[in-house]
């Protein structure tokens, strides 16, 4: 039986897999800013269940939840930072409260808890810590820079991590979902928008009509995630859903070839000549 801490716990994929994680009999603590959703599930699974209402952009907060937790459990076994909105907007177009919240919660929240986590998963010489990203963590579209930004930075400090902690037997994993029909859009606060960037928006939803992704289904993401929880080696990062490598293989031959087209320019920083081998 392993003990979950999961943030964004009352709706979405989490919630999904707050159900999953209980049925398989696990223990689960389960955050989320409002536990109200989560209240009918405290009285059918009893002591295997511990709701916490949460803002995981309160660092102290956090901290003292974790201990609540590892008090009441004796210990955390796997973390899945999952908490986070999506701000749809152009970079002019957002207020810096959006921006910073946005940063917040989506990379400064989960790297919160992972913090918090970490003394008592290296005592133990054992962990899991999953970070839920996104396609977004490794591609970026117009009108959703700074949701992708929080996504990078997660992408980037969670790849440090790892390399840090798997001396001890910690593994880090992040899950970069692809499309789901969850209501992460409609309840997350938007921007004010300026026609200067009208352009912006429907290139944003000319991309997602033409991307051919196909909207995965929410249920079947806690079969996924066991298996990443169970696996005794996880990747670094799993895509869920399909049609995410496909667009991840051409954005990224892009690069490379651009890298390439301009690398006399690289040379001519290093101050190397064309004629230079």
């Amino acid at each position: 039986m392993k003990t979950w801490f999961l943030t964004g716990a009352s709706r979405g994929l989490g919630a999904v897999w707050t159900n999953a994680i209980l049925a398989r009999g696990d223990r689960l603590a389960a955050a989320a800013r409002d536990t109200t959703e989560l209240e009918p599930l405290a009285e059918q699974y009893g002591e295997r269940f511990l709701p916490i209402k949460l803002d995981v952009s309160d660092a102290e907060a956090v901290r003292a939840a974790v201990k609540t937790v590892e008090a009441t459990f004796g210990g955390i076994d796997v973390l899945v930072n999952n908490a986070g909105h999506m701000l749809t907007a152009a970079v002019e177009e957002a207020t810096d409260d959006q921006i910073r919240a946005q940063m917040e919660v989506n990379y400064l929240g989960a790297l919160w808890t992972t913090r918090a986590v970490l003394p008592g998963m290296r005592a133990r010489r054992s962990g899991r810590i999953l970070q839920v990203s996104s396609l977004g963590g490794l591609l970026a579209y117009p009108a959703l820079g700074i949701y992708q930004a929080s996504k990078w930075a997660l992408e980037a400090v969670s790849e440090s991590l790892a390399a840090e902690v798997a001396a001890y037997g910690i593994h880090v994993t992040l899950i970069e979902p692809v499309m789901f029909p969850t209501t992460l859009m409609t309840q997350s606060p938007q921007s004010a928008k300026d026609p200067a960037y009208a352009h912006a928006h429907e290139a944003l939803y000319a991309g997602a009509a033409s991307s051919g992704f196909s909207p995965g289904n929410p249920a079947t993401t806690a079969d996924a995630l066991f298996a990443l929880v169970d696996a005794p080696e996880p990747p670094i990062r799993a895509l869920f859903g399909t049609g995410g490598l496909e667009a991840v293989r051409t954005e990224y031959a892009g690069r490379l070839a651009s890298l390439e087209n301009w690398d006399h320019v690289a040379r001519l920083a290093q101050g190397h000549t064309s004629d230079d081998q």
